[in-house]
């Protein structure tokens, strides 16, 4: 009985190491934080403080969050430091606010516009109204896809309606209008973060940086085993010299999982500026950074915020004295 009950334990203990292996090499998707803006500075779109851009943006901000996106209020992740209840914000404020929030970090944000009017003819009131907007990466500034929406022409009010009536007329019409607008937005948002493919032979990541084989760089930049959109994250090298910069090309290339591409924005000195494309998640990326210092043998210190990494090498004093051996 004893015996039993040993094996038993072991063979409950090696399909729990089993289940945790396998769930680390699935690499899941990194979602994208998102917030919903509403652009006014045209003096014909409907202010961000009518009941109309309400209903709007509370109709967008449901759909996404019901198919699984997390998007924040803005009024409650700027609510300490910017002024609140602005009206007729231009597009440089709007980006500006998006990019200078860090707790979240905000990656997309949905830019929107409504437009309405209302013709009264004798016998009824006619309603238009249109949704516009696009999606955009805060960090990188990448479009990633524009949306309009237009009322049909049966959207009629009665003929004596009353601008009360009209308000209500234009918020049920672009209420309607805001459903296909989220969908239109879920599709483009999942195409982004879904792609990809789920191979868990891919990539094992307990070889680590010394003991395990260099994969093959081609199934690598194929991105097999990685899901999620692509990223533009930017790497900025401090005290590092060229040849330095050389080896550390050469394993990000080897070593680093999920690589789509990277290339130079900048050199001076020995500060150097990368534009690097990735499906890897930004947490695990800052892992790789100081694990690609540790193997390379030189010491910095890796910092991040939004999409930014600072790397920093620590500079050693150079003895330029020398022992000439047993002369005077």
């Amino acid at each position: 009985m004893k015996r039993l009950t040993t094996t038993f334990m072991i063979a409950a203990f090696s399909l729990l190491c089993a289940t945790v292996l396998l769930s680390n090499k699935s690499q899941a998707a990194e979602l994208p934080y998102l917030m919903i803006m509403g652009e006014d500075n045209d003096q014909d779109a409907i202010p961000r403080d009518s009941r109309v851009f309400r209903r709007v943006l509370n109709e967008l901000a449901e759909a996404m969050n019901a198919d699984g996106f997390d998007v924040y209020d803005e009024t409650a992740v700027s609510l300490d430091d910017y002024a609140q209840g602005r009206s007729r914000r231009s597009d440089a404020e709007l980006i500006d606010v998006a990019r200078s929030i860090t707790r979240p970090p905000i990656d997309i944000v949905v830019l929107f516009e409504i437009y309405a009017s209302a013709e009264r003819l004798d016998y009824t009131t006619k309603v238009r109204t249109r949704l516009s907007g696009r999606l955009l990466d805060v960090h990188s500034g990448r479009r990633m896809g524009n949306f309009e929406v237009s009322s049909p022409r049966n959207f009629r009010a009665p003929v004596n309606c009353n601008r009360e009536c009209i308000l209500e007329t234009v918020g049920d019409n672009a209420r309607l209008l805001a459903r296909d607008v989220a969908d239109v937005l879920v599709q483009k948002l999942g195409d982004e973060v879904d792609y990809g493919y789920d191979d868990r032979d891919d990539y094992d990541d307990r070889d680590g940086y010394g003991n395990g084989s260099t994969k093959d760089m081609a199934r690598r930049r194929g991105n097999d085993g990685c899901r999620g959109r692509v990223q533009d994250v930017f790497l900025n090298f401090q005290n590092f010299t060229e040849q330095e910069m050389l080896d550390i090309e050469d394993v990000i290339l080897a070593k680093f999982s999920c690589y789509v591409d990277h290339r130079p924005a900048g050199s001076h000195g020995r500060t150097h500026e990368y534009v690097y494309k990735t499906r890897l998640h930004t947490a695990k990326l800052k892992r790789n950074l100081v694990r690609a210092l540790e193997y390379l043998g030189m010491s910095g210190r890796v910092r991040y915020q939004g999409k930014e990494f600072n790397i920093s090498k620590v500079n050693k004093r150079r003895s330029r004295y020398y022992n000439d051996g047993s002369k005077w």
